[in-house]
């Protein structure tokens, strides 16, 4: 019988009782290892009570186009991504997919073609497969699940089918899209660059000597119709100075046809017609030291000199001939028609009225060369205002222009890049490996489930031997009873042991490690059919 005398308080240890638990284990291990397997008997057996779900899957390789871009620019929109999602959508439609589901009799004849069609895009797996920086995307795989391995090897094979066609399909569809685009725009700019050209034309039509190329030659012109002026005028100076002398000349024939007699037997016109040559040929030196012989004036002068001299010579010999006459004493009367004097007043007056009419030329003349220069003038100042106006109207033109070469030559890339694609020379989707005929189901994972299940096994023996220790208000051991205690133990009474006892004790032992070799035996046998049969 054990004696007890106070002792003072001592705290309690708050760390982990490794005995304790060694001794839970040793009285409810039965507990424990019967719920474990039971656990992970019904999760197990789950796994082979459960349809199984097989799943084909293939990959499908992104190729670059096999022509290089700097001979032919794709004209299709190079974010796969995006065009990969806009193909998903149209293969992931309703109608292309009951068109499968009809063709190969999938998910039965119950239930209504929208539960079938969200059934089967449940079914359909669809992952990139991207580059090692994460960026490029160089392929995706195509995968479905079905409960017969058959048909979901079909119903992949359908579904790569479609996306390599649609792929086909996109990206012809996209490159004819993008050339009709740019033809019509094309057909757009070659309208506005004729309306352009037909500005420019009608302005220049209009402005014809006033454009700003013009501007050299109108000065050209301008400066040769000066010249022109100026050559006009110093003429008309000289005619009307030969108009003058005719005039002069003219009176003194007029007042020697009014007077008789002579002076030493010769006329008294005769010194008046060597003054007269003697100032033409003043006049004819003077030219000719500033102007050549085949000038106009120097020409006239010329012609007026010899006009003079052969009326002086006439003058001369009808005067001897006079003579003669009077020296045989048959002088006779002669009228006054017949008298030199008239024949030269008649020669004077026939030049004066031929310089009269030069006159009048010349005057005309000049009065047109002014009016030219006047106008080539007015071009020459409303050539700033044309100018302004035409760089505009130029300016609209080069613009309108290098839109449509620029247009023209993206019409000539198109159409080469739509041909192309025509011959499947661009980006394209390959299958590197046909769909796979599954062999193993995808659901259930046997041997995933196993673990699952010694995770619930584990979980619900834990429960039960919680659960019995916590409805359990005995006293398994010395130290719990010692902490009810209020004063220490100074002796205790040792515990008889029977042989029974220890027979007994030996049995549960071994009964308790059987059951543990049967329940991990069981466990991993069936870990390992799983493995092999899953």
């Amino acid at each position: 019988m054990a004696e007890f005398t106070e002792a003072p308080e001592e705290q309690q240890s708050d760390g982990l009782d490794v005995q304790r638990y060694i001794a839970v284990v040793r009285r409810r291990h039965m507990y424990f290892l019967i719920p474990l397997l039971i656990g992970w008997l019904i999760v197990w057996g789950a796994s082979w009570v459960l349809p199984p779900r097989y799943k084909s899957s293939t990959l499908i390789l992104v190729e670059q186009p096999s022509m290089p871009t700097n001979y032919v620019q794709p004209n299709v929109s190079e974010d796969l991504q995006d065009r990969l999602q806009s193909i998903t959508q149209q293969i992931l439609s309703r109608t292309r997919l009951l068109t499968i589901i009809d063709k190969l009799h999938l998910y039965g004849k119950e239930g209504s073609q929208d539960s079938k069609v969200a059934s089967m895009r449940k079914d359909i797996d669809i992952a990139l497969v991207k580059s090692e920086n994460q960026r490029d995307i160089t392929g995706f795989t195509i995968g479905f699940t079905a409960r017969d391995p058959q048909v979901a090897q079909q119903v992949t094979s359908e579904l790569t089918d479609l996306f390599i066609d649609e792929n086909l399909k996109a990206r012809q569809q996209a490159s004819e899209d993008t050339t009709k685009f740019i033809e019509s725009q094309l057909e757009n700019a070659r309208t506005t660059l004729a309306e352009q050209e037909a500005k420019v034309r009608d302005f220049e039509a209009r402005h014809e000597g006033e454009l700003p190329t013009q501007q050299a030659t109108n000065l050209q012109i301008l400066s040769g119709l000066q010249a022109q002026l100026q050559n006009e005028q110093d003429a008309l100076n000289n005619a009307k100075q030969q108009g003058v002398y005719y005039e002069a000349l003219l009176e003194q024939y007029r007042s020697l046809s009014n007077t008789s007699g002579t002076v030493d037997g010769h006329p008294t016109t005769l010194p008046a017609i060597e003054q007269q040559l003697t100032t033409l040929r003043a006049q004819l030196t003077n030219l000719s030291s500033h102007y050549s012989d085949r000038y106009p004036d120097v020409q006239n002068l010329k012609r007026e000199i010899a006009k003079t001299e052969k009326l002086r010579d006439d003058l001369v010999a009808s005067l001897k001939d006079k003579d003669a006459k009077n020296t045989d004493g048959s002088q006779a009367a002669s009228s006054p028609a017949d008298h030199p004097q008239n024949a030269a007043t008649l020669q004077i007056q026939s030049q004066l009225h031929a310089n009269r009419a030069e006159v009048e030329n010349r005057e005309r003349a000049i009065t047109d060369l002014k009016a030219r220069i006047n106008d080539y003038q007015a071009r020459l100042n409303n050539e700033p205002a044309s100018d302004q106006q035409l760089a505009d109207l130029t300016r609209g033109y080069d613009q309108s222009k290098a839109n449509f070469d620029d247009l023209l030559k993206k019409k000539n890339e198109s159409e080469m890049a739509t041909s192309m694609e025509h011959m499947q020379q661009g980006e394209r989707f390959r299958m590197l490996d046909a769909p796979s005929l599954p062999v193993t189901p995808d659901f259930p994972n046997r041997l995933k489930f196993c673990g699952i299940g010694l995770g619930v096994g584990v979980a619900l023996g834990l429960l039960v031997v919680g659960l019995f220790e916590l409805l359990d208000d005995r006293m398994h051991s010395e130290q719990e009873i010692t902490d009810l205690l209020p004063v220490a133990v100074l002796s205790e009474v040792p515990e008889v042991v029977t042989p029974s006892d220890e027979q007994g004790k030996k049995k549960r032992t071994m009964l308790g490690w059987a059951m543990a070799v049967v329940v991990f035996g069981v466990i991993l046998a069936g870990s390992a059919f799983s493995f092999l049969h899953g």
